[in-house]
Parts: C-alpha cells; sequence; structure tokens
C-alpha cells in the first residue's frame, strides 16, 4: 500500500509567491485512484514528488514497510531505490533502440513480471523489430506502458498518457491500460485533466484544485 501525507512548495519565481500543495491519500494493492486537475494544479508536481524527483516541504511517503520520506526523520529514498514505474505523456522511449530493446532497457532479472507477458498483453510482439520513429502515437504508448510495467516496479505512475493522442487513438489505448490494471494488479496513481478519462479508468477519482486533493462533487 502506498500512504502519502505530504506539503510540498515549489518557488515560482523570485520574489513570486510559493507554489503549495497539500496532499493526504492512501493508494491499496489492484486499485487505481485517479487525479483529475487542470494544467498548472500540480499534477505532475505531485507524482515527481512520489517518485522522488522532488522533496516535500514536510509530511510521509510509505510503501508498504517501507519509508520513502520523513521530513522530521530526514529520511528521502532517491528514486531509483523507490522502484517507480512511470508512463510520462510523451513516451520517452529511445529512439536509436527497437521496441524490444526500448522494453528491455533497465529490466532487472528474475522479475515477477516477464517480457513475454507484458509483450503479449500489450499486443506489441508485431512491433518489435521496429523504432519509435516507425510507431504511431498509440504504439508508443503501449511501448512505453510496457517498459515502466518491466521496471518491475512497486507502483505505477502516469502523467497524463493519452493527453499527445487524438480521440480515435485514444479509445484505441484505454482498453489496454485497463488490462494491465487488471492483469498486474499494480497500485496505479492516474492523472489526467480530463474528468471521463479518468472516470473510466480509475476506481476512485479525487480532484486536485487549489493545492487541496477532494472528493469530486
Amino acid at each position: 500500500m502506498l500512504q502519502v501525507d505530504i506539503q510540498i512548495r515549489q518557488p515560482y519565481a523570485a520574489n513570486a509567491e510559493a507554489f503549495a500543495l497539500q496532499a493526504r491519500f492512501e493508494l491499496r494493492p489492484g486499485h487505481c485512484l485517479g487525479i483529475m486537475g487542470a494544467s498548472g494544479s500540480g499534477k505532475t508536481t505531485l507524482l515527481h514528488t512520489i517518485s522522488g524527483l522532488l522533496m516535500p516541504a514536510s509530511g510521509t511517503i510509505h510503501s508498504g514497510h517501507q519509508c520513502w520520506f520523513d521530513a522530521e526523520r530526514g529520511i528521502q529514498w532517491p528514486p531509483w531505490q523507490r522502484h517507480v514505474g512511470m508512463v510520462f505523456q510523451d513516451g520517452r522511449l529511445f529512439p536509436h533502440l527497437s521496441v524490444l530493446q526500448n522494453l528491455a532497457y533497465g529490466m532487472p532479472s528474475g522479475g515477477r513480471i516477464s517480457l513475454e507477458e507484458v509483450i503479449a498483453v500489450l499486443e506489441i510482439g508485431h512491433l518489435a523489430r521496429r523504432r519509435p520513429g516507425q510507431l504511431s502515437g498509440g504504439e508508443k504508448q503501449r511501448v512505453a506502458i510496457g517498459r515502466a510495467l518491466l521496471s518491475q516496479p512497486v507502483v505505477l505512475l502516469m502523467d497524463e498518457p493519452l493527453s499527445g493522442l487524438d480521440e480515435a487513438l485514444k479509445q484505441q489505448v484505454l482498453p489496454y491500460i485497463k488490462k494491465v490494471m487488471t492483469t498486474f494488479g499494480l497500485p496505479t496513481l492516474y492523472v489526467s485533466h480530463v474528468r471521463e478519462e479518468v472516470a473510466e479508468i480509475a476506481d476512485e477519482m479525487l480532484i486536485l484544485a487549489q493545492g487541496q486533493l477532494r472528493q469530486p462533487i
């Protein structure tokens, strides 16, 4: 279970008021929590903080029995120790590597999630020898999801993975995201500015606005 209880403060610029965000929630195994918010509301900042790329001002982050962050005790685990799978808006695949090489990049040996299973679930076997420049936007995102899964994460963070796709491609990729959640049972945090998208994917939705997480009205 992922347990988050943090306060974030990030300065916008010199002499500007700092951005402030307070987040408190629990994410159970096999559960998808969706966070919906407008651009600039802090969705990506929250994901970067959970992954260890940013440090909160105060609070705690726990994953199971592990303490990833505790301001009072001076604990701040680096990203590589947290074993978080990240899926970004643009996929961020290596353009000089094939799909198969992208999938295998950084994959530890002996993980419970296998390359063969990921390829089967995401139906990307026929793309194995292609490079990212030969893929559609939807295919790139399926490969990016596969790479995140093969890092053997304890939690999956998805940062608007469909925002760069047109409506037709979104509808093609959505079933694969649902299938991934059902098949692998990872606790998943899914953020988007599209309410209908979050409602379709997530088991529970929270709204991020004015620096606070709240239940939808």
